[in-house]
């Protein structure tokens, strides 16, 4: 699947999140939600939340298979088609209990970022400011 940057980014900031939410106390407690803990953390600590989960969800993303998206949709895969390309991006140097866990992880990471994908918008209604 060829996504753009900003669909990237999205995808990978979205399943951050995600997994902030889960780590943070606060937000588990309601205390404060995503966004205000995302705001919190330092632009280091979100690189290296980012770093972690780049390896882990870029590979996968980008070796989905090619869909047709129509304007102002997301792309959508099956859940079959996320786990076999997990399992071709998982390797198998790893055991057999390891690698079923790192799959349903993996899986379920991928679907969350593939649900903060912005929908596809128009490529002809770009429009160039005159100024440039």
């Amino acid at each position: 699947m060829r996504f753009t940057e900003h669909e990237l980014t999205a995808a990978l900031t979205g399943a951050a999140k995600s997994v902030l939410a889960a780590q943070d106390k606060s937000v588990r407690k309601g205390r404060r939600s995503v966004d205000e803990a995302w705001d919190a953390l330092t632009q280091y600590e979100r690189f290296q939340l980012l770093d972690g989960l780049g390896d882990q969800v870029l590979p996968v993303l980008v070796a989905l298979p090619d869909v047709e998206v129509q304007t102002g949709t997301r792309p959508t895969f099956t859940t079959e088609q996320v786990t076999a390309t997990v399992e071709e991006k998982v390797g198998d140097d790893v055991g057999r209990l390891r690698r079923a866990v790192l799959v349903k992880a993996r899986v379920m990471l991928v679907q969350v970022a593939l649900a903060n994908v912005p929908p596809r918008s128009d490529p002809d209604a770009l429009t160039v400011p005159d100024h440039l």
